[in-house]
């Protein structure tokens, strides 16, 4: 099977459970504004399946990541009742029993973010700015960070602007001052915990990989920067002339 075909394999069971979970949704606006961020990252990947295919793996790691975004959008992250359908299955409370006293699917998805969404974004550092070594490890988990700051952002903003029921529904703090804190915290966890797995199975496989992780960090350019760099710009704008 073709990269583009696991792709629209992976589409459509989403959609097999998107569209359900779409028809009669806990909070419809809150669904709504929830699964801007699904539609916006569908549309991308199918318009990319072609000039820039991802591997499967990346593929499937999105696949997984937004199948629960729907989940949460359904039920808002803050009232996705794995409690009941832990005891209907097992037969104690999963809560009880991890000393839970909040809903913390909302936590999990978060940490999720970070461990399945750093390698298809290690993917396309790699392959659309080339960069190697370190630095294919770090951009990652800097951009996992850095998203997840914004998306905190975000969600303050919406919470500021539509206010009430909807507001609170998607801001899903519980009650916790630190609830932004600790989902970005938790968010880093997963990217960080991803690339450490990933720079493992390199450093195992790859012949070269203490080589190019050496060189990614060895200095390219000596000369400084800043006001240096716009003299010599300047100096040599001046000789073309």
């Amino acid at each position: 099977m073709t990269h583009r075909a696991w792709l629209f394999l992976l589409v459509a069971v989403f959609a097999s459970l998107a569209i359900p979970l779409g028809i009669a949704p806990l909070y419809r606006q809150d669904w709504l504004l929830e699964n801007i961020l699904s539609v916006t990252a569908v549309i991308a990947l199918l318009a990319t399946s072609k000039s820039f295919p991802l591997s499967r793996v990346s593929y499937m790691l999105i696949f997984v990541f937004l199948c629960l975004h729907e989940i949460g959008s359904h039920y808002t992250y803050a009232e996705v009742p794995y409690e009941q359908w832990w005891q209907s299955a097992f037969g104690y409370s999963l809560n009880g029993a991890l000393g839970f006293e909040r809903n913390h699917f909302d936590r999990l998805v978060h940490f999720l973010y970070g461990l399945l969404l750093a390698y298809p974004v290690r993917e396309m550092f790699i392959r659309v700015a080339d960069v190697k070594g370190f630095w294919s490890y770090f951009l990652p988990l800097d951009l996992t960070m850095s998203t997840s700051m914004l998306y905190e952002l975000v969600e303050w903003a919406v919470a500021e602007v539509f206010g009430g029921e909807l507001g609170m529904a998607y801001l899903g703090t519980q009650g916790d001052v630190w609830d932004a804190h600790k989902d970005m915290g938790l968010a880093s966890l997963g990217a960080l915990l991803a690339m450490g797995v990933t720079a493992g199975m390199n450093g195992w496989l790859q012949r070269d990989f203490a080589r190019e992780w050496n060189d990614s960090l060895r200095v390219k350019h000596a000369e400084p920067l800043g006001e240096d760099e716009i003299r010599r710009m300047l100096d040599g704008g001046s000789d073309g002339r």
